[in-house]
């Protein structure tokens, strides 16, 4: 199996679940509740997806003694650094979160999910949009930087 391709899969699931959650959000607002549940449930299929594949390929870089990838010296490097924290930070709060919201939602506990989604639903958004961030600026943009 070639691992390399992990970043960009890890991108594309995160890229998915955003665009889950937005459609989520919109068919919510529209009073369309089958179409919500759908695309929230996907959104989640997608960010654990993200996360099996994310924490698999971490540890195989592990094995083979291979660190982290270097974000090299430039006037990017703190806005790479200011993103890669938020998101990492917000990654483990969200997880909480994304499960209670669930639970309340499937003991249709509509009052009490509504009360918590909508703090999950923008820091779920936003953790997705940044880990595609985070994606691009360290495999397309920090490439550009060395050269």
């Amino acid at each position: 199996m070639n691992f390399e391709v992990f970043p960009r899969v890890n991108a594309s699931l995160n890229a998915t679940s955003a665009a889950c959650l937005a459609l989520g959000y919109v068919f919510i607002k529209r009073n369309q509740v089958r179409a919500h549940v759908t695309m929230m449930i996907s959104a989640l299929v997608a960010s654990t997806a993200f996360l099996t594949c994310y924490l698999t390929y971490h540890a195989w870089r592990k094995h083979h003694g291979i660190g982290v990838t270097p974000f090299p010296p430039s006037s990017w490097k703190p806005l790479y650094l200011t993103i890669l924290t938020s998101h990492s930070i917000l990654a483990v709060v969200i997880l909480p979160l994304i499960f209670l919201t669930l639970w309340r939602a499937t003991r249709r506990r509509f009052d009490l999910h509504k009360r918590i989604s909508v703090i999950t639903l923008p820091l779920w958004f936003y953790v997705s949009v940044t880990g595609v961030v985070v994606y691009w600026m360290l495999y397309h943009l920090a490439p550009t930087l060395t050269r």
